[in-house]
């Protein structure tokens, strides 16, 4: 007798982690405090435009995760959520979330440089309020990134939606039923 195939893995996707966030922030601090002491001379001042961009984009992110946590959830007056739009969500949170960490380590290590140089070197000055800007922003837009992407998890099928049959909507496969999110039915 023949045994059955095995089933091949299937790729996952997994929620980021905050510790390999962080990581990521503490090495490019690293590296910014190693690049900004041995050129800080020779750097124009700090522009205005990246912090206001990532506060922007943050603020977008929050919206949608409040939005699309409601769609999934299905709450009374939202419309039902179409899957790929909550794929293109997901990816979006996921590089959101990274981005704004290396951004923060950036500045981080900006600031660990800058601010002790405060006293000692008068361009310091014209940089201080860009750094801090930015620091907030990608400190904003990790955290908007990780409230996206936990927006975007289908909750669990409540125990009483248990009972149905695979007919009736679940999938066998996928513990908790159909996990695309949208709504099934005509």
């Amino acid at each position: 007798m023949s045994m059955p195939p095995e089933p091949t893995p299937q790729p996952r996707m997994r929620p980021t982690s905050p510790a390999s966030l962080a990581v990521a922030a503490l090495g490019m601090a690293a590296l910014a405090w190693i690049l900004i002491s041995n050129f800080y001379g020779d750097m124009p001042t700090l522009p205005w435009l990246p912090p206001l961009v990532m506060i922007g984009l943050a603020l977008v992110e929050a919206v949608l995760a409040q939005n699309t946590k409601a769609r999934i959830e299905r709450r009374d007056g939202t419309e039902p959520v179409n899957p790929l739009t909550v794929a293109w969500y997901v990816v979006l949170a996921k590089a959101s979330a990274l981005g704004g960490a290396l951004f923060a380590g950036l500045y981080l290590g900006l600031l660990s440089w800058l601010l002790p140089e405060r006293g000692f070197n008068t361009h310091v000055d014209h940089d201080l309020p860009q750094a801090v800007v930015g620091l907030v922003g990608s400190v904003g837009l990790t955290l908007a990134g990780l409230a996206l992407e936990r927006a975007c998890r289908v909750p669990p099928t409540p125990p009483d939606d248990l009972s149905a049959t695979p007919d009736e909507g679940l999938d066998e496969d996928t513990p908790g039923g159909d996990r695309s999110g949208g709504r099934s039915g005509a």
